[in-house]
């Protein structure tokens, strides 16, 4: 927008000189008679006082034929009309600039989710359950079933029957406020009830695992909802194997190694009582091992959380989550070693956990009374009594005061 030229100190069009920077206004006799440029001591046409340049305005007659001068402008310092920054104008460039840009910033990031999700592969276990499931108690709050497949092959079809074996089994329960999260392990030789199949084994008495190797994802999600009573709202099938790419991902964890012990897998890698800093194979490696130690299931499902527990750690300690090249590298290694469910968000996953670290993990295992014998097979017996009120507390959403109300229940044990 052009700024209006400035007006000289006295104008020759106008009826007011101007003195020093003040109007004089005229008296009656002056008004009815033009003012010449000489009166007022202005300067001749067309000459420059200071920066301005003066110009001669027209002058207009009123009704009576007397010439009628314009009105005055504003009042003029130092020759120069002072010009106004528009500063409404300026703020809603900059307001919509900075929306544009948050817009491209929020564009970009949906879409760099958008190709993680798409990384995830995909099974669909729950949309083949045609009845018969435990009702959604609390609205947000989330339970989610993590299983862990020992899967050698990375080519192995993820969730079918026979494709691999499951040796970790977690409900993991996010309250409605989001501020915690409980992991309950379900022991893989725990005796349960598996429902009828149509595609194989079912409607028996097994080791709670066997579901997965006879029907695959859609089975166990019938066993764990009819054990538990509680609404899965989804699936996450964890491949141990791609957790290596995870580990490394984070430059290795440190564990807490029980005892002594030598694996009882090629290469059988040592491992000595103390903290240890594990690359990912060896890591696998230890959290794989069972019959060097006394609790035998128990202790592999210990280390386990103790594995999940450290990667949270070092992901939070050494910047990942806040360096785009680390968790980018770290993301996309998560997301090539897991199957989900086709509703799971990658998005709305990260936004319950983005404020949570270790601590805010409580571990646990489903309450049992020991281990016995059942059709020749070593079983894990369920504290019946004990099981059924955790396990209604995850339904109604009120796990911490269930632990409130069970001191000598420690966290890991399930004793």
């Amino acid at each position: 927008m052009a700024a209006t030229p400035p007006t000289s100190d006295s104008d020759p069009g106008s009826a007011e000189g101007r003195i020093t920077g003040r109007a004089r206004v005229p008296g009656p006799a002056e008004a009815r008679q033009p003012v010449s440029p000489a009166a007022v001591g202005a300067p001749p046409l067309g000459a420059s006082v200071g920066r301005a340049s003066v110009a001669r305005a027209p002058a207009s007659r009123s009704s009576g034929g007397a010439p009628v001068s314009p009105p005055p402008g504003p009042p003029v310092y130092g020759g120069k009309k002072k010009l106004r920054p528009r500063w409404g104008r300026i703020a809603l460039v900059v307001s919509l600039a900075l929306l544009l840009i948050a817009g491209i910033g929020a564009i970009s990031t949906w879409l760099y989710y958008r190709s993680l999700n798409n990384n995830l592969d995909r099974v669909d276990p729950f949309s083949e359950i045609s009845g018969g499931r435990p009702p959604k108690i609390v609205d947000g709050a989330i339970n989610i079933l993590m299983l862990g497949s020992d899967s050698r092959d990375p080519d192995a079809p993820k969730g079918e029957a026979g494709a691999a074996r499951t040796d970790t089994i977690v409900v993991l329960h996010i309250p409605k406020n989001h501020d915690k999260a409980y992991l309950i392990s379900l022991p893989r030789d725990l005796w349960v009830h598996v429902p009828d199949n149509p595609n194989g084994p079912g409607n028996q008495m097994a080791k709670i695992n066997a579901a997965y190797a006879w029907g695959g994802s859609t089975l166990m999600v019938r066993t764990v909802e009819e054990y538990t009573g509680v609404h899965l709202d989804h699936l996450a099938i964890i491949d141990f194997y791609g957790f290596i790419r995870v580990t490394n991902a984070l430059g290795g964890v440190d564990l807490n190694i029980e005892r002594d012990i030598t694996s009882i897998h090629p290469p059988f890698n040592k491992f000595h009582k103390g903290v240890m800093h594990l690359d990912g194979s060896k890591a696998l490696d230890y959290v794989r091992q069972r019959k060097q130690f006394p609790d035998g299931d128990f202790a592999r499902m210990r280390h386990q959380q103790e594995f999940l527990k450290a990667l949270m750690d070092k992901a939070a300690s050494t910047g990942t989550l806040t360096n785009p090249k680390k968790l980018n590298g770290f993301l996309q290694s998560v997301t090539a070693a897991m199957t989900v469910d086709k509703d799971f968000s990658l998005l709305d996953m990260a936004w319950q956990f983005k404020g949570m670290r270790s601590s805010d993990l409580t571990f646990m295992t489903s309450p049992y009374t020991g281990t016995g014998n059942r059709d020749g097979q070593s079983v894990v017996l369920s504290d019946k009594d004990k099981a059924s009120s955790l396990f209604d507390a995850v339904a109604k959403d009120t796990v911490a005061d269930w632990i409130a109300a069970h001191p000598a229940t420690t966290p890991g044990t399930g004793g």
